[in-house]
């Protein structure tokens, strides 16, 4: 980052640099940053971005903008077991950006970053013709070789998922539509629920511990649980059946489907959860229970590990089919 008095370093001084409060990142003055792992640890390394009318409207508060894309990895960083350490962070802003909006999305920024402890380490920021982008590198320490992977699911293990799939991927559509929560027979209540999944996920930190003493497989669901629990069983090597009727969802999806059963698909395809799909040895369940519950996290098994290839949700002992199986950008 720029330390020649110029406006950019102006603006980093004024609305990042308080952000950057590990010794490391050196009040952002330098080219680079340091991160130490504690003795004993390994780093574990992710990255995502959002860009306007892609991940998000333009007319969303900057606030939840910044929060929703740093919760993005600190998902990642949960489902494999790690701690967080400290992010980078990289702006694309339009020319015609207001510093309102820059004020607003370092505040928000600076409120996760202090809640989850996951300092600023450095980053950098740009002006761009084309619409905003937003990207974080997220860092974060697990015991040296406990990171939980995608490919270490084992014929019977029981596949789980935390709190409730398919909210975010029904709140982008009312986001979008005004009109569909009305139609779906929703509640105000619901709605503004369905919306607030959508634009502000719940990373599940609290389970990191939990996830590296009995997960045998883990990753966030981020591109939907169809697409995502087919990507898990492809690294392991094994196949899941999963129990439609046992995966959990919330009251306010639960009314939409009421209306439209076919919102199933949405639900189980449409990503943006930002929960935890995990697998484990039956006999670990409910030890894992118990952690969640005292981490006040709800978790519910919908399946189990099987021989061969691939993912099949049943329901009424059909095997469901879909269109999109998961969220892909291409």
């Amino acid at each position: 980052m720029p330390d020649d008095g110029s406006a950019e370093d102006r603006l980093i001084a004024r609305y990042f640099r308080p952000l950057a409060t590990s010794p490391g990142a050196f009040g952002l003055a330098d080219d680079a940053a340091i991160l130490t792992p504690p003795p004993g640890c390994d780093l574990v390394l992710t990255t995502d971005g959002v860009i306007a009318g892609v991940h998000f409207l333009p007319h969303d508060p900057p606030g939840l903008i910044a929060r929703k894309v740093l919760r993005m990895n600190l998902s990642d960083l949960a489902a494999k077991g790690a701690r967080p350490a400290g992010f980078l962070l990289s702006v694309a802003l339009p020319a015609n950006i207001e510093e309102r909006w820059i004020a607003a999305f370092a505040q928000g920024l600076g409120q996760d970053a202090q809640a989850y402890g996951c300092p600023l380490l450095g980053g950098d920021t740009d002006h761009t013709p084309g619409p905003l982008a937003i990207t974080v590198a997220a860092f974060g320490t697990v015991p040296h070789g406990k990171m939980v992977r995608r490919a270490g699911a084992r014929v019977g293990n029981a596949v789980v998922v935390t709190g409730t799939i398919g909210d975010a991927a029904l709140g982008v559509l009312q986001h979008k539509d005004n009109s569909l929560g009305k139609r779906w027979g929703v509640s105000g209540e619901q709605s503004d629920y369905l919306t607030t999944r959508y634009l502000l996920p719940e990373p599940r930190t609290a389970l990191a511990e939990a996830l590296l003493q009995h997960a045998s497989a883990a990753m966030d669901v981020s591109d939907g649980l169809v697409g995502d629990l087919a990507k898990l069983a492809r690294a392991s090597g094994v196949a899941a059946e999963i129990d439609v009727t046992r995966v959990p969802v919330s009251d306010a999806a639960r009314a939409a489907l009421a209306a439209d059963a076919a919102l199933i698909d949405t639900i189980l395809t449409g990503g943006d959860d930002y929960e935890i799909l995990l697998t484990l040895p039956p006999q670990r369940l409910d030890a894992f229970r118990a952690a969640a519950q005292q981490a006040g996290v709800p978790v519910g098994e919908i399946g189990r590990v099987t021989a061969g290839q691939g993912a099949r949700f049943m329901r009424d002992g059909k095997a469901l089919a879909f269109a999109r199986p998961s969220y892909s950008h291409f």
